[in-house]
């Protein structure tokens, strides 16, 4: 069986400079097209026009959290029930990252990562999940 082809990721993150970043190292440097929401709720709003392959949520975000966004995009469309979530994360004592993965998530990236290898990062997550 070969790999589901990973290209379109949903990616909600509130920290400008931090969206700047993973967006330049995923679009740029891994190839991969990207959603790039501010919030939760533009998260939410977005999914009905959405079919990514990878979401790539931030924990720790003002008003909705990633964990409560993830949440809510598969109790509202069948779609998003089996599509892979990925946590990014500075807090990941390994009781919250079992938590995490509990939520449904495949993996957490620990914040701060290197922009450099966060596409290989993914890439190998994604090899690892489906592999």
């Amino acid at each position: 069986m070969s790999l589901p082809t990973l290209n379109n990721i949903l990616y909600v993150e509130d920290e400008e400079d931090i969206r700047t970043i993973v967006q330049f190292a995923l679009e740029n440097l891994g190839g991969y097209t990207l959603k790039v929401c501010r919030s939760g709720q533009e998260a939410i709003e977005a999914a009905s026009q959405l079919t990514p392959d990878l979401m790539l949520f931030d924990v720790m975000m003002p008003k909705m959290d990633g964990p409560t966004t993830l949440k809510i995009l598969r109790e509202k469309y069948s779609a998003f029930e089996n599509i892979p979530v990925i946590f990014m994360t500075a807090k990941v004592q390994p009781q919250e990252v079992e938590e995490y993965k509990r939520l449904g998530a495949i993996d957490v990236i620990t914040k701060p990562f290197d922009p450099m290898t966060l596409a290989d990062t993914l890439k190998k997550i994604w090899e690892n999940h489906y592999g």
